[in-house]
């Protein structure tokens, strides 16, 4: 899992080196956001509380965060997006109650997803390389057409 570094409030850019992706659950599960930076801290906490509650099940852990997000008043109005990822499962999940299952486990979320996620399908289906290769590829392009996405990257393997 990948994310850049940049975060931006309107058309400015107010930080460059953004750590985006982190681990969680002892190394075991991969999160990252897209939006709010102080929204995705506290669905962070809120998402480690689930998987302390249901550990080693990062489905279950996903959609009780979800179920929490989508009910709770405070929880509803935060702006952010996460990708939540173990070695068998990748989701993507959002405050109006979705959560996502990508058919081929390649997810993107934020401003550069899109582009993000058309060069890594590329990619899997037309090279070899490996899958930290794919993100880090698939994260410069992106960062080479969204203005809002730069290319101060954190990768990070399970």
């Amino acid at each position: 899992m990948g994310g850049d570094g940049q975060v931006s409030v309107g058309d400015t850019v107010m930080k460059a080196h953004a750590k985006k992706v982190r681990s969680v659950s002892d190394g075991r599960v991969l999160a990252g956001f897209a939006g709010a930076a102080a929204d995705a801290f506290t669905l962070f906490e809120r998402f480690e509380e689930k998987l302390k509650r249901f550990p080693g099940n990062l489905p279950r852990a996903a959609v009780e965060l979800a179920k929490d997000w989508r009910s709770d008043r405070v929880l509803r109005r935060l702006e952010a997006l996460l990708a939540l990822a173990d070695t068998e499962h990748s989701f993507v999940v959002s405050g109006s109650g979705e959560l996502i299952e990508p058919d081929d486990g390649i997810l993107a979320i934020g401003s550069g997803g899109n582009y993000a996620l058309a060069a890594a399908r590329a990619l899997v289906q037309h090279s070899d390389h490996t899958a930290r290769e794919i993100v880090e590829q698939a994260l410069a392009i992106a960062a080479e057409i969204c203005v809002f996405t730069n290319s101060n990257l954190t990768i990070m393997d399970l």
